[in-house]
């Protein structure tokens, strides 16, 4: 009998028969992994099994390399901190939906375990943190997936100061001065990802715009699939709210 203990956080849960579900979780010593759950789709178990609640989890199977059964007890509701922020739930479960996509079954991630749960924490804080905490994550989920982006100086000059746009083949970052020729064909570099203080809501568009050009064609590319729809909902919620504010 193979059995484990560890603490996760709900990626997905799929229904399964009658009453059952397939949960995947984001472990922190067990990677992305799936598990049978008895009565998943029970009005007791349903607010459990959300997106994005973090979770204590027994993993039970007969041998290792089939699905297993979890017992699952909730620890920390995220969905709760972000029930009145719409776009703070959007992020939520844009993270969950790309980390159940991309990552490896079973493979240990302790990078990106982590920056989950970091991000996860900011949604209970009373300022919006979490907008460039998500982008930090994307960027740390790049990394780890081995396409990092290369945002500490400029390709071209090799200045660490006034950086300003990436290149969207190489993810190279270039000064304002070096890429002011070719600014069309650049993405923009937000000043809160280089060292700048603050940031505005054009500031984090222009981060899920860096990354999520990054996750689309370094990527998903390879599954040729687009980004999860979340994922684009939540960029197009963002650019919605500030064409409003600006009309």
């Amino acid at each position: 009998m193979e059995n484990w203990e560890d603490t996760g956080v709900v990626l997905s849960a799929r229904p399964y028969g009658d009453n059952a579900a397939i949960v995947s979780l984001l472990t922190e010593q067990h990677g992305r992994h799936s598990g049978y759950v008895h009565g998943g789709q029970s009005s007791k178990l349903r607010g459990v099994l959300q997106s994005g609640n973090i979770v204590s989890v027994e993993w039970s199977s007969r041998i290792e390399d089939s699905l297993g059964q979890y017992n699952i007890e909730l620890e920390r509701s995220s969905v709760a901190g972000v029930l009145n922020n719409r776009l703070g739930l959007q992020a939520l479960q844009s993270a969950c939906a790309i980390a159940d996509r991309v990552l490896s079954e079973r493979e240990s991630c302790p990078a990106v375990t982590a920056g989950m749960q970091a991000f996860l924490d900011t949604l209970y804080m009373d300022n919006d943190v979490w907008f460039p905490a998500y982008i930090y994550w994307e960027l740390g989920l790049l990394r780890e997936l081995g396409f990092g982006l290369d945002l500490t100086c400029c390709a071209v000059s090799g200045e660490t100061e006034n950086l300003a746009y990436v290149s969207p083949k190489t993810g190279r970052a270039a000064t304002n001065k070096a890429g002011e020729e070719y600014r069309d064909k650049l993405l923009v570099l937000p000043s809160f990802l280089c060292g700048g203080k603050g940031w505005s809501d054009g500031d984090i568009l222009d981060g899920l715009k860096l990354t999520g050009h990054f996750l689309r064609h370094r990527v998903f590319a390879q599954t040729h699939m687009d980004l999860p729809e979340a994922r684009l909902m939540l960029e197009q919620l963002l650019t919605d709210s500030i064409d409003s504010l600006a009309g």
